[in-house]
């Protein structure tokens, strides 16, 4: 469930907005001005983000800047503006926009637009119920099981989800208001607490650990990111691994 962001100060326009995103089962979340939703995105995890010009305080342009300049994860920018002069396009297009719209804004082409974005983002041609092969684990969302080396894992539905979620984001920080959206659903009756609950069950259950290859890590005040982590390399004096040579050193004198 994709979350997108939007910077819009006309109510109506906002509302109208809101009203075509989460039509498609979008989450949408609205802000009126532009350090307000610069605070947020700079803390919390969102898809897409859709910028009006004009607004109160910070524009949409110098929200744009920021957003290049702190914003760790790539992260689609849509500019939505009553200005069309060809220089305008271009010099928001300079700035980090990844697409332009001029307004009064249609359903379709919008919708359309933002469909593009949010597929490019994620890779061109990633199904949602294609396979995910990473390492010794294999998931298949359509059949709803995870093996690791061959073996199922036993998971409840939330686990299975959130699994999901982080092996299609590897290296990606999720906030828990990402996760608690896209997994338990914007009306679900449950707190940052659960998120926390379930990251560290899958870290069990899964073995994410650096000892074996992976990492799990809690962001503080932010989330959760899923990355690879190489093995730790065996301690001094530890003996090699069977069929490893033992490393090269000064040749044994003969006895006599």
């Amino acid at each position: 469930m994709p979350r997108i962001a939007v910077l819009e100060d006309d109510p109506s326009q906002a509302k109208l907005l809101q009203h075509w995103i989460t039509s498609q089962g979008f989450v949408c979340r609205l802000f009126e001005r532009g350090n307000d939703i610069l605070r947020v995105l700079l803390r919390d995890t969102f898809d897409l983000v859709i910028l009006d010009w004009r607004v109160p305080d910070l524009s949409g342009e110098e929200v744009l800047k920021a957003i290049r300049k702190n914003v760790r994860e790539p992260l689609p920018v849509l500019f939505t503006t009553g200005r069309d002069r060809e220089e305008d396009i271009v010099h928001a297009l300079k700035s980090g926009a990844d697409d332009y719209l001029v307004k009064p804004l249609r359903r379709m082409e919008f919708l359309a637009r933002v469909d593009a974005l949010l597929r490019r983002a994620r890779g061109a041609g990633r199904d949602a119920e294609e396979p995910i092969e990473a390492g010794a684990y294999r998931i298949d969302p359509h059949g709803r099981t995870l093996h690791k080396n061959g073996q199922v894992i036993e998971m409840t539905q939330k686990e299975f989800e959130m699994a999901v979620l982080l092996f299609r984001n590897v290296g990606r920080l999720l906030s828990r208001a990402y996760l608690l959206d896209t997994v338990w659903g914007i009306s679900a009756d449950v707190t940052t607490r659960t998120v926390d609950t379930h990251a560290s069950q899958l870290r069990s259950k899964l073995g994410l650990y650096p000892e074996e290859g992976w990492r799990l890590s809690a962001v503080y005040q932010h989330g959760y990111r899923l990355e690879r982590s190489a093995p730790p390399s065996p301690a001094a004096g530890e003996a090699p691994a069977p069929g490893k040579p033992e490393p090269a050193g000064r040749p044994r004198r003969k006895r006599a």
